[in-house]
């Protein structure tokens, strides 16, 4: 990943040459400061650039080395959108890629993460999914909240649900949040943390 050095009397200048001279605006670089100094007479500034066309670059060159390790071909969609990546990976191996219960795919997107934020210290947000598997297991989670709720304040007979990491549980939480008949609870302990739909007149 290319990082740029520039060095002036204080950050808006420093910051100033560097978007002239790599032709880019703020809104398409990640600026860390890296030393400065006050003296009495002398003020400076050092700075790194790094270009976000770069990291997307770099994160689509280690994520296919990392697949060509598990002999998987795949072909990578990459978008952007503030300071949100999204990676969606397209291949004849998507069981494999995903997982049980999405776990290789949690796992690779971890990997990415922490080389991101380790090489970048940026608050970039990164997600990687594989056919939009995560778009429709946050669907069918929705959906699954909603019908289990409904039964719930049907029956009046509380209802869990399959154990789920804390990114699904949180789904279920905002999904039922203003339902004006059931609450929600976490249960248990990881790896077989669940929710429990409960109704809110046995608060």
């Amino acid at each position: 990943m290319k990082k740029y050095i520039y060095e002036a009397k204080n950050y808006e200048e420093a910051q100033s040459k560097a978007l002239a001279e790599l032709n880019l605006d703020e809104q398409n670089v990640i600026i860390n400061t890296l030393e400065e100094k006050q003296g009495l007479l002398k003020k400076s500034i050092k700075i790194e650039v790094i270009s976000i066309n770069d990291i997307l670059s770099d994160l689509k060159d280690k994520i296919s080395t990392i697949l060509n390790l598990m002999n998987i071909d795949a072909n990578l969609e990459i978008k952007r959108k503030e300071e949100n990546i999204t990676i969606n990976i397209f291949s004849n191996h998507n069981s494999i890629l995903i997982g049980k219960e999405g776990k290789t795919l949690d796992s690779l997107q971890n990997i990415m993460r922490q080389i991101l934020l380790k090489e970048t210290s940026s608050d970039l947000k990164l997600i990687i999914d594989v056919e939009n598997y995560k778009e429709h297991r946050i669907t069918n989670i929705e959906r699954t909240a909603r019908k289990v709720a409904r039964e719930v304040a049907k029956t009046k007979v509380e209802a869990s649900l399959e154990p789920m990491n804390s990114y699904e549980r949180r789904i279920v939480h905002n999904t039922l949040s203003k339902n004006k008949y059931v609450y929600t609870k976490s249960i248990g302990e990881e790896p077989n943390r669940y929710v429990m739909i409960k109704l809110k007149e046995e608060i």
